[in-house]
């Protein structure tokens, strides 16, 4: 099964790109979030993607914020696609509430060595692995580059969140923390622990990011805990770093996953969805990218296609404008940018990234005069079709400069067409699209209906 790993496009404004996730403006209070299957472990991302991880996550947590509203709003607003949430935008409180019921994990790791304290929290001697606490217990981390452990006290005097802010967000994770183990316990699930985000919309507090999904939180099957306390199957992430600590090599984690391991990753994913909503998962048998492009575009969050025009100075935007007006007529999307080929050309995989990236059928119109670099220097680092249209003033620049346009170097497919608006047409039908072949169908049929009454009415002239 095809993994989505990334997903770009020129049509969106990328918010932020972490980890996992990637978020997109929607407009001026929502975004897009999506959910890759991209899997990080120990603030890694490993090279390996697990199938149907992001929709697991994106659609367990879309679940568990239906739940748990009653506990605390979020953000959350509507599925657009199995990986993707429409959320309301928030400004984050930069803090993961962690709760804790058992001692495993890195906690049981450092009480090996040890330590009794977890971000000031005490724990009790005596304790063996997987060992239940007394109480569930709030163990704080920052949202850093690298996360670290801080205590209640720590977050106050750090400017972290105010006392009655952090005391309400405490309070919140326990009570949602023992409504989700509830609701577990009926599936026959443990919640061992998890973690929690909140943000600001306006004055009001709500949860954000996910909610007790495999990535987010430990889950134990309760009849194997039962049986093997110290031994318990995991459901969630920590198979996978299991296998990376089994396998570290010179303090250095493997960054590739063996076959039987994302698969055996992916089975727990979409067995613990199954488990928890009651419901399989069936994803369509299409790429990822193309099922995103597609629900994006039924939701009106983009077009079927994109023209990029790129020209080489500002002085070329009067001719740009010219060809963008032509092509918003086939209700295709159209961004203008600018790079020089001489001049700043080493910016272009950085500047059309999102082009070289998208899913969706793209265009290329370059728009530059007199000695036109641009058009094959697009094509070499752009995986789309390129179509030069130079903005000559007059037959003269014509005569010197047309040969930069129609000569391309070597694996630079770059095509030249010169009136603008047969650029826009041409570009039109680069993207192979069938709306828009249609358009051409009937543009051509009328052409020739045309040609034939005025032949017709000729005739008819000459008999007169």
């Amino acid at each position: 099964m095809e993994c989505l790993t990334r997903f770009d496009s020129p049509q969106l404004k990328k918010c932020h790109s972490g980890k996992v996730r990637e978020s997109f403006k929607a407009d001026e209070q929502h975004r897009l979030f999506l959910a890759t299957d991209r899997i990080s472990c120990f603030d890694k991302v490993l090279k390996t993607p697990i199938p149907s991880k992001g929709a697991v996550l994106n659609l367990l947590s879309a679940w568990w914020f239906e739940k748990t509203r009653d506990i605390c709003p979020n953000h959350f607003v509507k599925i657009i696609d199995p990986s993707i949430s429409l959320v309301r935008e928030a400004k984050p409180i930069h803090l993961e509430m962690v709760v804790r019921a058992y001692l495993t994990g890195s906690a049981w790791r450092n009480y090996q060595k040890g330590e009794r304290q977890i971000s000031g929290v005490s724990i009790p001697n005596g304790l063996t692995k997987n060992a239940p606490f007394p109480e569930p217990i709030v163990t704080p981390t920052t949202k850093e580059t690298s996360d670290r452990s801080i205590t209640a006290k720590e977050i106050i005097q750090e400017g972290w969140a105010t006392e009655t802010q952090y005391q309400q967000i405490h309070d919140i994770a326990l009570n949602l923390f023992k409504k989700g183990s509830a609701i577990l316990e009926e599936r026959g699930i443990i919640l061992v622990d998890t973690k929690y985000e909140f943000g600001m919309i306006n004055d009001e507090l709500v949860l954000i990011d996910e909610i007790h999904t495999p990535d987010s939180s430990r889950f134990w099957l309760k009849e194997d805990y039962r049986n093997n306390p110290e031994t318990v199957e995991q459901l969630d992430k920590e198979f996978v770093r299991a296998y990376l600590m089994e396998h570290k090599k010179g303090g250095v984690y493997p960054e590739i996953l063996p076959d039987e391991i994302v698969q055996e990753t992916s089975r727990r994913y979409l067995e613990l969805y199954e488990r928890i909503t009651g419901t399989s998962l069936k994803l369509p048998e299409i790429s990822p990218g193309e099922r995103i492009v597609k629900n994006l575009v039924r939701e009106g969050f983009m077009k079927e296609g994109c023209v990029i025009l790129v020209m080489g100075s500002p002085s070329d935007k009067g001719h740009a404008e010219k060809i963008a007006e032509r092509i918003k007529k086939y209700d295709i999307a159209v961004t203008l940018r600018i790079v020089s080929a001489h001049k700043n050309g080493e910016k272009i995989p950085t500047i059309m990234e999102d082009v070289i990236w998208c899913y969706e059928p793209a265009a290329i119109i370059a728009i530059a005069g007199r000695s036109n670099g641009l058009g094959g220097a697009l094509s070499a680092n752009v995986p789309v079709p390129v179509i030069n249209c130079p903005p000559f003033q007059d037959k003269l620049d014509f005569l010197v400069n047309i040969n930069s346009s129609l000569l391309m170097p070597s694996e630079t497919p770059a095509m030249t067409v010169v009136d603008p608006k047969n650029a826009a047409d041409a570009a039109m039908l680069c993207l192979n699209l069938p709306t828009i072949k249609e358009k051409f169908r009937e543009k051509i049929g009328s052409v020739k209906k045309t040609l034939d009454q005025a032949n017709a009415q000729l005739q008819e002239q000459q008999d007169v």
